[in-house]
């Protein structure tokens, strides 16, 4: 199955044949996430509306007047907000700077150096959010538990963390993302952790259906470089996945056949 037919990422009713998202936070200029934008194919771009002008400063430029809302999905997110309730009122000041657009990224976050998720506030935004009419994509921590509690309040997708944020680590704990996967009924998209294009294929290769990355690329020696290793790990390992691996084996297996050889 290609990865760029059938097999496509739905989030919220709406297809996409990337399961790459990118973020447009650290790049030196718009032009340069543009750049890394259109060289890695991704159709979502998540955008911190507390750091990210989208109009909200009316005398500074606008992303928005460099890449398109027409041509790609913007995804704000509420990175930044420390409760429930600022990250609720971004969603809504978001809301209503892109005309009434309801798929929101949450994610409130329990302190400034670890910048791991508070579990607590995030059940409380989501709920408040998925009440209030917003499509959520929610940002938590790899305990299955919490990102099957997050589905049943509503949301769209649950983003586990795969390291912490702009760690470049990789995925710490794949066991923990094996059960989250194991009872999803929504997309599960790997959200921060990622350092290279090796930790996005892993991320695939698990049955992940996405990885959202930021400072991967921007923070590459060549970040337009990196964006398009990036959309090839993704694709390499979504197609791995659907592939199926072969079976660990704790002896050597002969590559060919020796039943009916002769000597």
């Amino acid at each position: 199955m290609s990865p760029n037919s059938a097999d496509n990422l739905v989030i919220a009713g709406k297809s996409y044949t990337s399961r790459l998202i990118i973020g447009s936070g650290k790049y030196k200029d718009f032009q340069e996430n543009l750049a890394a934008l259109e060289n890695c194919n991704a159709e979502i771009i998540t955008v911190a509306i507390r750091r990210v002008n989208l109009g909200q400063n009316a005398d500074e430029p606008s992303l928005l007047e460099v890449i398109s809302p027409q041509k790609y999905t913007i995804l704000p997110n509420t990175a930044g907000c420390y409760t429930a309730d600022d990250a609720v009122r971004t969603c809504r000041m978001a809301r209503e700077l892109l005309d009434g657009h309801k798929l929101v990224k949450l994610e409130v976050l329990g302190d400034q150096k670890t910048l791991y998720p508070n579990v607590t506030e995030t059940l409380l935004a989501a709920e408040t959010l998925v009440n209030d009419d917003f499509e959520v994509m929610v940002y938590t921590s790899d305990d299955p538990l919490i990102a099957k509690r997050l589905e049943e309040i509503g949301c769209v997708a649950v983003m586990p963390l795969g390291a912490p944020i702009g760690s470049g680590l990789g995925i710490r704990n794949p066991h923990n993302i094996r059960l989250i996967l194991e009872n999803a009924g929504v997309p599960i998209i790997v959200d921060a952790g990622v350092g290279t294009a090796s930790d996005a294929s892993i991320a695939m290769e698990l049955g992940c259906d996405g990885v959202l990355m930021n400072t991967a690329i921007a923070e590459a020696r060549d970040p337009v470089l990196m964006a398009s290793a990036m959309k090839k790990a993704v694709e390499s390992g979504r197609e791995a996945f659907l592939a199926g691996r072969m079976p660990r084996r704790l002896y050597a297996s002969a590559s060919s056949p020796v039943d009916g050889t002769f000597f």
